[in-house]
């Protein structure tokens, strides 16, 4: 082939190229051009207090607050369609800065943690059947309504809180039962949504006096259906003297009353009532001394001594000889 061809084909195809480059540099360049004018007539301005409260929460997107995630939380709150101390993971310093961002003072809500109300772990509870399928709680009930106890309210154990809980926060103990490290616990309630048989319960953490029990069986079957099983005896509500339990189908705390003395653990004879620290000593004489005035009181008094009628008196005898 002559040089000057092999010249005339390179010359075509450099042509080429360079068109094809300059218009697609071109399409580029008009489609920029439509981009930023698009985005100067449909540009949303972006609310700063929605950026600085987004910021100020921890990012975990658990849904505690009752929003999708940690964003859609920090719209409602610079809107004012929410409490800005309703982040349970972020607790009393992030509802502190958020305030700050707000320019309001925020009162921090005291600390709730999940708690276990069973205690029907392996050798306490007796099993009706012996599930072997998919390790799931939810699974489990939905295969066999009421699981696999006799108390159709006894805890499974098999872990589908400990799946929910994205903090790490509990894990299945040696009894098949989930154990709670309340330090690590955040409080937002997804353990709580996750389990079928509802005996796990959001509570305060100052409170250390706990219903163990969920029963709804009758007391002669709660017998023969788990050891710590509560007999509704009712003596734990008797031996309170602060008046802190009342009965609505099984024991229940009023907080603001139950001083933790744990005088109703001791008279609970299967241990349903558990109490998470010590009782204080003071605190626990003063029951004491309570109950046993309340007794006193309430003690009948003896019948007085009832008085002899007065004999009456006996008159001398006549003399005798004396003259009639």
């Amino acid at each position: 082939m002559p040089a000057w061809s092999r010249c005339e084909e390179l010359s075509v195809d450099l042509t080429t190229i360079l068109v094809s480059a300059a218009s697609l540099g071109g399409i580029g360049a008009g489609a920029a051009g439509l981009l930023a004018i698009a985005s100067r007539f449909f540009r949303v301005e972006e609310d700063t207090k929605v950026v600085a409260i987004t910021e100020a929460l921890p990012g975990a997107n658990c849904g505690g607050c009752g929003f999708a995630g940690c964003a859609g939380y920090a719209a409602a709150v610079a809107a004012g369609k929410a409490e800005p101390n309703a982040c349970t993971p972020g607790g009393a310093e992030t509802a502190r800065k958020i305030g700050e961002i707000l320019g309001v003072a925020v009162s921090t809500k005291e600390r709730a943690v999940a708690r276990l109300h069973c205690q029907g772990g392996i050798g306490i509870a007796a099993k009706r059947i012996e599930y072997l399928g998919y390790e799931s709680c939810k699974s489990l009930t939905l295969l066999v309504p009421g699981g696999s106890k006799i108390c159709p309210q006894g805890c499974e154990g098999l872990g589908d809180c400990v799946a929910a809980c994205a903090f790490g926060a509990i894990k299945i103990g040696e009894k098949r039962l989930p154990v709670i490290d309340e330090e690590k616990c955040t409080g937002c309630g997804k353990c709580v949504a996750a389990c079928p048989k509802r005996v796990l319960h959001m509570e305060a953490q100052s409170q250390k006096l706990v219903m163990g029990c969920s029963t709804k069986l009758a007391a002669k079957l709660v017998r023969k259906a788990c050891t710590t099983g509560c007999l509704q005896c009712k003596a734990c509500i008797r031996a309170c003297p602060y008046d802190a339990l009342i009965w609505d189908g099984l024991p229940k705390r009023i907080d603001e009353k139950c001083k933790a003395c744990g005088l109703c653990v001791e008279a609970c004879k299967p241990q349903s009532l558990l109490l998470l620290r010590e009782p204080d000593p003071a605190v626990k004489e003063e029951a004491k001394r309570l109950i046993a005035e309340r007794k006193a009181a309430a003690k009948p008094a003896a019948p007085a001594a009832e008085a002899k009628p007065e004999e009456p008196e006996a008159q001398p005898a006549a003399a005798s000889g004396e003259k009639s």
